[in-house]
C-alpha cells in the first residue's frame, strides 16, 4: 500500500494481473489506504506484517511473482531503533525467502535494495564493484536483505534479482516527513508555503528515478531469465546538486523558497556526501533507460499532490 508498490499494483492492473498486495500500514512507515482507493475492488488486499511468518506462508502459495518492496526505509530510525530494522529488513526477508523454499519454490522474486549499501563513495559514479560501506544500520541490514535472496537462488534455485535503487520520486510518495527521501518533506513544504531547507553547503549530487521509470525496471528483472542472481544499480544520467534540485521545485510553486542551514548533527553523521549511481550494467542488459526528466517528474507529483495533500500529511 506504500509508494512504489501501489504504483507498481496499479501497471500491473494494466497488464490484467491478478494482484494481492500485502502492507502492514504501520503509521512510520509507507503505506497509506488513499494509495489503492479506487482500486480497491480489483486488487487483494491483505493487511499483514512481513515479521508473521506465518501468515506470510500462506500468502506466497500460488503466486507467479513477488514483487518483495516492504521495509524499513528511515536512516535515521534506523539508527534510533537497530533492532526494529533488523527485524524487518534482515529476518523478517529470511522469512519470507523460507515461506518460497517451503510453499513455492517456483515464486519469481524481485527485491529492492538501495544505494545506502554503498555508503560514502570512493569514486564517482558509483558502479556494482564498488565496496559495501554502509553508514547507518539501515544500509547493513539491507545488504543482508540482498545476500538472503542472491543466495536463496544459488543453493535452492529460488529465482531472484535486486535492484537497488537510488532516489525515487512521485506521486504516492510519503510527504509528511523525511523517512521515505528528502524530496518528500520539501514537497510537502513547498505546498504549505514554507520554505525549503537545504542541508550544508547545497553542492551534494544526488540522482533521481522518477516513479514509472523504476516500475519499468522492476517489471524487465521480473521477466528476464538474465537478471536472476544479479544485483544491479538504477541511476539518472542527469545528477543534479541538492541546490538545483531545490531552485527546479521552487519553480515550479509560485512565491516558494530554499534556505541554506547547517546540517543536523544526527543527519550530518550519517550523511554520504556525493552520491550517483553507475546504472550502465542494467541499462545495457535490458535497454533500459530513464524516461522522465527531473523537471517533468517533479511538476507531474506537484501536481498530484495538490488535489491529495490532505490525505498525505
Amino acid at each position: 500500500m506504500g509508494f512504489i508498490g501501489s504504483n507498481l499494483a496499479r501497471r500491473l492492473l494494466e497488464f490484467n494481473n491478478q494482484v494481492t498486495i500485502v502492507d502492514s500500514l504501520i503509521p512510520e512507515y509507507g503505506g497509506n489506504l488513499r494509495n489503492l482507493s479506487d482500486l480497491k475492488d480489483r486488487v487483494a488486499i491483505n493487511l499483514s506484517d512481513i515479521r508473521d511468518k506465518y501468515s506470510i506462508r500462506e500468502i506466497i502459495k500460488g503466486q507467479d511473482y513477488l514483487f518483495n518492496l516492504a521495509g524499513q526505509t528511515s536512516h535515521l530510525d534506523s539508527m534510533e531503533n537497530p533492532f526494529i530494522d533488523l527485524d524487518i529488513n534482515a529476518k523478517a526477508q529470511l522469512s519470507i525467502l523460507e515461506a518460497c523454499r517451503k510453499n513455492n519454490p517456483g515464486v519469481r522474486i524481485v527485491f529492492a535494495s538501495t544505494r545506502q549499501i554503498y555508503g560514502k563513495p570512493s569514486y564517482l559514479p558509483v558502479d556494482e564493484k564498488h565496496p559495501l560501506h554502509p553508514v547507518d544500520i539501515n544500509g547493513i541490514n539491507k545488504i543482508a536483505g540482498e545476500r538472503y535472496h542472491i543466495l536463496y537462488n544459488e543453493v535452492y534455485g529460488i529465482a531472484s534479482s535486486v535492484l537497488r535503487l537510488t532516489n525515487t520520486y512521485g506521486p504516492r510518495m510519503r510527504i509528511k516527513d523525511a523517512r521515505q527521501t528528502f524530496l518528500g518533506i520539501w514537497i510537502r513544504h513547498l505546498l504549505q508555503g514554507i520554505p525549503i531547507q537545504v542541508f550544508g553547503d547545497g553542492k551534494q549530487r544526488r540522482d533521481y528515478n522518477f516513479v514509472d521509470d523504476v516500475i519499468d525496471a522492476l517489471i524487465l528483472a521480473a521477466v528476464s531469465d538474465d537478471a536472476i542472481g544479479k544485483a544491479y544499480n538504477l541511476g539518472s544520467p542527469t545528477p543534479m546538486s541538492l541546490e538545483e534540485t531545490a531552485s527546479i521545485m521552487c519553480a515550479q510553486v509560485k512565491g516558494s523558497s530554499y534556505l541554506l542551514v547547517p546540517f543536523p548533527e544526527d543527519r550530518k553523521a550519517i550523511d554520504v556526501g556525493d552520491f550517483v549511481c553507475d546504472y550502465s550494467s542494467f541499462s545495457k542488459a535490458f535497454e533500459w533507460e530513464p524516461k522522465t526528466s527531473f523537471k517533468k517528474g517533479i511538476k507531474s507529483c506537484l501536481n498530484f499532490f495538490k488535489n491529495e495533500i490532505e490525505y498525505y500529511i
